[in-house]
């Protein structure tokens, strides 16, 4: 198990339509095409020896090694360091704009930038989760895998390698030796395509691997220069914008949770899950934080792919909206086991599809309406169909939101009357009615309105604990729960009140681990699965912001300050932090950068204005 790289040593790459991470010792050991959500075609990410994999490395073993992005770019840099001279791998994705396409290309450009060095190449493709059959043929100008489902091709680049460097064929893949000096240049061109439709293997000219280079420096130059966040911490939320934006699926306008499947929460544990979907509830936090920023092309095409979903109805008895769907639109999303994989570093189940987007989740009700609400403030309102669908999601909402569910956690151990899911339902009712007030729209604004009520009335009466002197994770249980740090954001209680502020302290005495926040704890909250887990990122995130709005500045800041120590080497957050501080979970996580960015702005701020100043809320907002 020691040859698994640890999670946080990877950087990633992609093409708005895919993506691949990079390990600090040059492999590329997850990569699925033609979609974020489609099978692998490098997955040793989860079994070294049946996954796949792409290494470009130094033919010696003592090496130092080191990465860092091209600055303002998704261009990550690999650098290794060795007695006999310094190499760079350059890796990248070419952005092609316009619709969704099954060819992809994945850039890997070596150079020598001191001394002399030879780089070991090992291509091994595995596709469809390494369950499919291929095919290799090996050209005078490259090599061509043909696969069940996927043809890859594989075209040398530069003349150094064209002159200098032979491929051979081993166990399914290919191998070459490159040798270079300093100022020398060479590369390999990935290329995917539907089976049956390879790409003519061909010799790449040096100038034109430069000139892709080139041409994906200056687009994301060009957007990351779209933002308008200027405060404390400018480079580390332009890192996560532009994370946020590699794991946009730009046909639609849809992000995924996260790039990567199965990663576990708990090495060796069983909490192993598929994020390679659009959550409801992440399509819509991610609505504030690019509006945040001022990328309001991206909120508008997040807000039209849920407007999209609201449209389509194709909930069932658990909802008219599903909790999460493919990038595509698709709500089919069957979780299976892939039992030939043992998992990484043997944390088995390895889990794809997701067999908790059946779950009733009352949260997203509100999500959805909040950040609708939010776009429609920056002018990007709802038409006439989308306000008719809406406004039947909220009369069903007013029939159905008394009713246990799994919550935003997503537990398997049944169903409760969670106080989160209660409170986001109030959410949506309230933005409903302030929706239909500012616009004129028809709608069922008295019912609406008496429902809310009642529903905040519940929520004050049976979601607070006289004993733990605290809002509680669900009614009659005294587990308290981190979601509720949103409380004071989303305008359900003023963040002074006697009530918020004893919550507050119940929680730093019990879910908080020097300034890091557990969701909840699982050992007095059943939630049908075995083992722990670390604490959440996207937790910590909203405790900033709980903070600072209770008067906390200063440790706000210093809990946010220590927060960033927890990055990668590259500035990147998976879902949850270990013991020890090894990153844990599915890497990188949409959550745990929407949050960094909001917590973000939301601190300068409110340090711009003082500590008795309560600014707009920029996350859920209440205005």
């Amino acid at each position: 198990m020691d040859t698994y790289p640890n999670i946080s040593d990877h950087g990633l790459i992609g093409d708005l339509q895919t993506a691949a991470l990079v390990a600090t010792d040059g492999t590329i050991d997850w990569f699925c095409g033609p979609r974020f959500d489609s099978p692998s075609i490098f997955a040793a990410l989860l079994d070294q020896r049946r996954g796949g994999h792409f290494r470009v490395s130094p033919g010696r073993a003592d090496y130092i090694t080191k990465q860092l992005y091209l600055p303002d770019t998704a261009i990550l840099i690999t650098r290794f360091m060795t007695p006999d001279g310094v190499g760079e791998v350059y890796d990248f994705m070419p952005v092609t704009p316009g619709p969704a396409t099954d060819r992809h290309r994945l850039v890997r450009l070596i150079r020598v930038v001191r001394g002399r060095m030879r780089f070991d190449l090992d291509c091994r493709p595995r596709p469809g989760y390494g369950r499919e059959r291929h095919r290799l043929e090996i050209h005078d100008e490259g090599a061509v895998f043909h696969g069940d489902t996927v043809d890859i091709t594989l075209h040398p680049a530069g003349e150094r390698i064209s002159e200098h460097a032979e491929i051979h064929a081993t166990e399914g893949g290919i191998r070459s030796t490159l040798d270079l000096a300093a100022g020398q240049a060479a590369g390999v061109v990935l290329d995917t395509a539907e089976a049956g439709h390879a790409v003519a293997p061909r010799r790449v000219p040096e100038e034109e691997i430069l000139r892709m280079l080139d041409t994906t420096t200056r687009f994301w130059r060009r957007w990351t220069r779209g933002s308008r966040y200027t405060g404390r911490w400018r480079e580390t939320v332009a890192r996560s914008a532009i994370t946020l934006k590699l794991m946009t699926y730009a046909p639609t306008g849809a992000l995924v949770a996260a790039p990567t499947a199965a990663l576990p929460e708990q090495i060796g544990g069983e909490r192993n899950w598929d994020y390679r979907y659009t959550w409801i509830r992440d399509a819509s936090f991610s609505v504030y934080a690019l509006l945040g920023l001022g990328f309001t092309a991206e909120a508008e095409a997040f807000a039209t792919w849920l407007r999209d979903r609201v449209v389509e109805q194709a909930g069932d008895g658990s909802g008219p909206l599903k909790i999460m769907y493919r990038v595509h639109g698709s709500s089919d999303l069957v979780e299976e086991t892939l039992d030939h994989f043992e998992g990484y570093r043997g944390s088995a189940p390895v889990r794809i599809g997701n067999g908790a987007a059946d779950q009733l989740q009352l949260d997203i009700y509100g999500e959805m309406m909040d950040s609708l609400f939010h776009a429609d403030t920056h002018g990007i309102t709802i038409g006439h169909r989308g306000w008719s669908e809406m406004s039947r999601v909220v009369d069903w909402l007013c029939d159905h939101w008394d009713r246990s569910e799994e919550g935003i956690w997503e537990t398997r151990g049944g169903r409760q009357d969670f106080t989160y899911g209660r409170m986001m339902s109030w959410v949506a009712l309230d933005r409903a009615v302030r929706l239909a007030e500012s616009r004129g729209r028809p709608s069922h604004q008295s019912l609406w309105r008496i429902t809310r009520d009642s529903v905040y009335q519940q929520v004050m009466d049976r979601g607070w604990s006289r004993d733990r002197k605290a809002f509680v994770q669900h009614y009659g249980s005294p587990v308290l729960d981190a979601s509720l740090l949103l409380m004071p954001l989303i305008g359900f209680v003023e963040p002074r009140d006697p009530m918020w502020l004893s919550t507050l302290d119940a929680m730093d005495q019990e879910l908080v681990s020097d300034s890091l926040v557990y969701r909840y704890d699982p050992a007095a909250s059943p939630d049908g699965l075995k083992g722990s887990e670390g604490t959440f990122s996207m937790c910590t995130f909203w405790y900033v912001d709980a903070l600072a709005r209770s008067g906390r500045l200063e440790y706000a800041r210093l809990t946010f300050e220590k927060m960033l120590t927890y990055a990668n080497h590259l500035g990147l957050f998976s879902e949850e932090i270990g013991l020890t501080g090894e990153q844990l979970g599915n890497f990188p996580q949409a959550f745990s950068h929407l949050a960094l960015v909001n917590a973000a702005v939301n601190l300068d701020y409110q340090l711009d204005h003082g500590s008795g100043w309560v600014g707009p809320v920029l996350g859920l907002s209440t205005a």
